[in-house]
């Protein structure tokens, strides 16, 4: 069977990154390189080996799509892409508002085209490891900052923000029954409305607690998350792809001295459930959607929560601010 060819939209900084992956990859082709910039595209294409095209024209030649262009762009992209009837994986988010991303959904529904957004954490080796370590999580706190970066023009609500809570409502169970919060702006180069730091706390059925902290204005790259259950803490650092597991033991007996109960805290390191890197197991799991082994209405379902979290922050901050 012949692998899917794939169309790259967006040569640029996370457009180069899929080109090397697919064009690596022995699961799919790298058929074009989509960009307008002609240098930028031919450049990327001319490297992995693939074609250059300026525009969407070649679409009817390749079976699935991937973009990688800008947030503001990927609205209009979408819907060219799926009237088109092929398989979509989109860099995060889908749009840059819930209400064109519930039209690009629904329009992937009534077609029946196969979905996927680029939320690229659910493929991080140490986020799968810690999924499958946790039993009964109450509480998550997340934190994701990074100096400032000129080039990226949307706020950290979509930017940012969203990788974590959607992380957060994977282990924690769905939609939040409560989402509270607050967004700051302080950059110069920042447009208005693009906010540099955001802060959620999002609560759910039976009281689970996430706190989830983003911003771009930090001097480090941070990323960080940890997921208590009642008997043990899982640490998760997503840059460095590592998990760390503790768990706090008492003993109330008293010592030989007598110097009453003793306390200590057990650490596991856990071997990785995979090694893969996290966009070539993303791209395995969209050649799984286009070929119908990945269940792609849950797919496209998945995807709601996060949308829903950070447009429900940005909303609500905008109307604290009008008031």
């Amino acid at each position: 069977m012949a692998v899917p060819r794939i169309m790259l939209i967006g040569a640029g900084s996370m457009g180069s990154l899929h080109a090397r992956v697919i064009a690596q990859s022995a699961e799919a082709d790298l058929a074009v390189i989509v960009d307008g910039r002609e240098d930028v595209g031919r450049a990327v294409a001319d490297r992995y080996g693939s074609d250059w095209a300026p525009d969407l024209s070649r679409i009817d030649t390749v079976d699935a799509v991937v973009i990688a262009a800008s947030t503001e762009a990927h609205f209009d992209l979408a819907r060219s892409v799926l009237e088109a009837d092929k398989p979509l994986l989109v860099e995060k988010p889908v749009a840059d508002s819930l209400e064109k991303t519930i039209a690009v959904l629904d329009l992937a529904a009534q077609r029946q085209v196969p979905l996927m957004c680029g939320l690229l954490e659910r493929f991080n080796p140490a986020v799968m490891t810690a999924k499958a370590l946790v039993d009964d999580p109450k509480f998550i706190t997340a934190t994701r900052h990074s100096p400032y970066a000129p080039r990226i023009r949307t706020g950290v609500g979509w930017d940012l923000l969203v990788h974590d809570v959607d992380l957060a409502s994977r282990f924690l169970g769905g939609d939040p029954s409560a989402i509270t919060g607050a967004l700051g702006q302080f950059h110069p180069m920042s447009v208005p409305g693009a906010e540099d730091v955001a802060e959620a706390i999002l609560t759910f059925d039976g009281g689970r607690v996430a706190h989830v902290s983003a911003s771009r204005v930090g001097q480090r790259k941070i990323r960080t998350m940890s997921v208590h259950d009642l008997d043990k803490l899982i640490e998760i650092d997503l840059l460095r792809r590592d998990v760390t597991v503790y768990r706090h033991v008492s003993d109330q007996a008293a010592d030989t001295e007598g110097r009453g109960y003793r306390q200590q805290t057990v650490i596991e390191i856990p071997e990785l459930v995979t090694a893969r890197e996290p966009l070539a197991a993303q791209l395995e799991h969209f050649v799984g959607l286009i070929e119908g082994r990945v269940d792609a209405d849950a797919e496209r379902a998945s995807l709601l929560p996060a949308h829903r979290i950070v447009e429900s922050l940005k909303s609500a901050s905008s109307a604290n601010v009008e008031q």
